[in-house]
Parts: C-alpha cells; sequence; structure tokens
C-alpha cells in the first residue's frame, strides 16, 4: 500500500510540474506575442507602408529620419530639430487664418495637449504653412485664443520654401501626391504624424477625427513604453 501511495504521489508531482511549464510556456508565449503587437511601426515612405522592425533587426534597415531645421515659434524663440532629439512629438501643418479644418485640428489636438500637460518628453509642434502672415505676434495670438501652451505646443513661422519642403519630403504631409508638387502650391492637409525620439515617422493621424486622436494618445503611450 505505501508503495502504491508513493507512486501516485509521484505521478502527481510529475503531472503539477509538467501543467506548470505549459503554463509558463503559453505566459511567455502571450508576453512575447503581446509585445510584437504592441510595439508601433515605422514609416519609411510617403505611402505610409507600416513597417514592424524588432530592436535587434534596426541596424538592418535605412529607416526615413525627419529633416533638421530652425524655424521661431510664438513666443519668438528659435525652436530647431535638434532640440526635439529625445522627445516623443506630434507634428502638423495649419495656418490662423484657416475657417475650415484648422479648428477642429487646434481643438482635437488641445487634448493631446491636456493628456501629457506634465510630461516634458511630449511635444506637440504645429507648422505654419502662410509663414509671411503668420508672425511670431499672430501666432502668440492664436495660441492664446485657442489655450496653446508654450511649454507644450510650439507654433512655428520660417522660411516658406523650407517648411514646405519638410512637410512634403521629411513628414511627408500629403503623402505621395505631394512629393510631386512644387513651393507655389498651396499646402493645407488635415495630417498629424508621431515623431519619435529619433526623429522616425511612428504614426500617421487625422487630426480632424477625434478617434483618431484617441489613438494618437494611446501610440505615444505606447511609444513611451518603448523607450
Amino acid at each position: 500500500m505505501a508503495s502504491l501511495v508513493g507512486s501516485t504521489v509521484c505521478r502527481f508531482k510529475v503531472n503539477n510540474l509538467l501543467e506548470a511549464g505549459l503554463l509558463l510556456f503559453s505566459l511567455a508565449a502571450c508576453q512575447t506575442k503581446k509585445e510584437t503587437v504592441e510595439r508601433l511601426p515605422f514609416y519609411n515612405t510617403a505611402d505610409f507602408t507600416a513597417e514592424w522592425i524588432e530592436p535587434q533587426a534596426m541596424a538592418d534597415h535605412q529607416l526615413h529620419v525627419i529633416d533638421t531645421f530652425s524655424l521661431r515659434n510664438q513666443e519668438g524663440q528659435t525652436v530647431t530639430s535638434a532640440a526635439l532629439k529625445g522627445k516623443i512629438y506630434a507634428a502638423n501643418f495649419f495656418f490662423t487664418s484657416c475657417n475650415s479644418i484648422c479648428p477642429k485640428m487646434a481643438n482635437n489636438l488641445t487634448k493631446v495637449q491636456a493628456k501629457f500637460i506634465d510630461d516634458p518628453k511630449i511635444q506637440l509642434v504645429s507648422f505654419s504653412v502662410m509663414p509671411w502672415k503668420d508672425s511670431v505676434a499672430t501666432l502668440k495670438a492664436y495660441a492664446a485664443a485657442n489655450g496653446i501652451f508654450a511649454q507644450k505646443w510650439n507654433l512655428l513661422t520660417g522660411d516658406k520654401n523650407r517648411i514646405y519642403n519638410l512637410a512634403r519630403q521629411s513628414y511627408f504631409a500629403e503623402k505621395k501626391l505631394g512629393l510631386q508638387k512644387d513651393f507655389s502650391e498651396f499646402l493645407h492637409t488635415e495630417t498629424v504624424v508621431l515623431i519619435d525620439p529619433q526623429a522616425r515617422i511612428r504614426g500617421i493621424y487625422n487630426a480632424t477625427q477625434r478617434f483618431d486622436i484617441d489613438r494618437l494618445i494611446e501610440d505615444i503611450v505606447l511609444l513611451k513604453a518603448e523607450q
């Protein structure tokens, strides 16, 4: 009888070990899958084809990076691409006299501002596509009217050709169509892009759609978790 009991106990322990091993394997598989799903893609071309690249494979890929710039914000301060290095930011293009999509974009993006108001690593950047009219003073008045805080959200003005080239060639603000346009063609788009601390595009959204703004907020949280 003792032998039989011992044998039963032994089988019980083995079964438990097997079940525990299977459980750990399943949890590990789920965790791996979760990390894969929650890692944001990269966008390296103007057609915004999403590319999921694992950290260990980064060296084998040529990743698109936002070009350098130096412009002035609503406080008259110089803002450079170097100053944004190491930060996560959402970028879009607007003009202060716009009465169609721009007010909706500004209103929606204030939700992003409010969500990350106490996080200095998260920024918003809006480039004026009418810099010849949107002076520093005009941008400052627009910021005050729309509840935009300079420490969190830069409204930028400067050389028109530089801004248009950045919009179309670096931020892909008009997607593939923008690559064929010259500086004489007016830039007007509802696109907002998410830029990571290494100046790479990690998300594309419609700033007039609240659903997309909610998705932008969620993606910023995911991108923070990657760092």
